[in-house]
């Protein structure tokens, strides 16, 4: 898909914008663990991003890869982090996995599940018959995540998988956040009863692009935006699509994790919260000087000189220290990425230490 930003150029890492997000592109296609809250807390500015943007007119849909939530779920808990929000905005990976079954079986097929109520509504919409165990002839076993999931929910989808069943997985992620830390998530479920069977299964949800291009058809818009924080996921998908992506730094992938991205990873828009949807991003351009090339952004630059990574903050030169933590600020972080990015494509890979991005407007 084209980029709307007015003033993007293609030939940089990073598009950029002179407007705020959420006035160059009509919908926002927001992940929710990890961008809109993280288990049971909250997330600083994801309620002020999120309905920021709705009041400068741009249209929301939350996508989520827990398929353990139904729509109206999903509301009540973005309310209870006081983001408004509608059932119609909502898509799940459980509902994309019931869009992915309905193009192979017929209407009414049984259908057992490994998982919560999201997962049953969902195949219900789309009007199959959701049964309880192997003995009921399923067609397909759906796994999706849910905290009743147990080893007799998945010795029972074995089992069917064993018959015949078509195994469909809601997501494959590996994790999930919660506010304690990285839980277990689907996709370490889904391998557990892959190894079990022997057998392969089709996976909905992120990283596969459809989950975005079914959430886009319904959403109605037609300048879409990705924002999440998970690399392999939300942002592999995105690109799949098509899609710009707003990369932020609540949940799952670091800022170190940005730097070193692989090309399909890689994000095209850098914040540090959902307050990137309300500003403008700036360029990000690659100057040549007497010192060879650097990386600006805003009136901060950045560089690797052989394997270190240095950049400038208001006319103060720093370097990152091997293994040592460092502060940088939003723009330096945007042109440190860009700088990166620029050597690993050319073979070369920097020591990048851990980074905290500092200095955002209200932090």
């Amino acid at each position: 898909m084209t980029d709307p930003t007015d003033d993007c150029a293609p030939s940089t890492p990073l598009l950029f914008s002179s407007r705020p997000l959420a006035q160059a592109y009509d919908v926002a296609l927001l992940d929710l663990d990890g961008v809109c809250f993280a288990g049971e807390a909250r997330i600083p500015h994801a309620a002020e991003g999120a309905n920021g943007a709705r009041a400068l007119g741009m249209g929301l849909s939350f996508i989520t890869n827990n398929a353990s939530r139904a729509p109206q779920t999903v509301v009540d808990k973005l309310a209870a982090n006081d983001i408004e929000a509608f059932t119609r905005e909502v898509f799940t990976a459980a509902m994309d996995a019931a869009a992915l079954l309905r193009e192979r079986l017929d209407p009414g097929a049984r259908v057992l599940v490994v998982g919560g109520d999201g997962v049953r509504r969902a195949l219900e919409d789309e009007g199959f018959t959701v049964v309880d165990g192997a003995d009921q002839d399923p067609a397909a076993v759906v796994q999706g995540w849910d905290p009743a999931v147990d080893w007799a929910m998945m010795s029972e989808g074995a089992y069917a998988i064993r018959a015949g069943a078509i195994h469909v997985a809601t997501n494959t992620d590996a994790t999930l956040p919660t506010e304690r830390g990285f839980a277990l998530g689907n996709g370490s479920l889904v391998a557990a009863v892959a190894n079990a069977t022997g057998r392969d299964y089709l996976a909905a949800g992120k990283p596969f692009p459809d989950i975005y291009r079914r959430a886009l058809a319904r959403a109605g818009g037609e300048r879409p935006l990705a924002v999440g924080d998970r690399l392999n996921t939300d942002h592999v998908g995105a690109r799949a699509a098509g899609i710009a992506g707003l990369h932020v730094l609540t949940g799952v992938s670091s800022a170190r994790d940005v730097l070193l991205a692989a090309p399909e990873e890689r994000p095209t828009f850098l914040h540090t919260d959902l307050r990137g949807l309300l500003e403008p991003h700036p360029r990000v351009t690659r100057v040549d000087g007497d010192e060879g090339p650097w990386w600006r952004a805003g009136s901060c630059r950045a560089r690797v000189v052989g394997t270190a990574l240095e950049w400038e903050e208001d006319g103060v030169r720093r370097r990152a220290q091997s293994g040592r933590r460092a502060d940088v600020a939003l723009d330096a972080y945007r042109a440190l990425v860009c700088a990166v990015w620029e050597s690993l494509d050319a073979g070369i890979v920097p020591e990048v230490p851990e980074l905290r991005v500092v200095g955002a407007p209200g932090s």
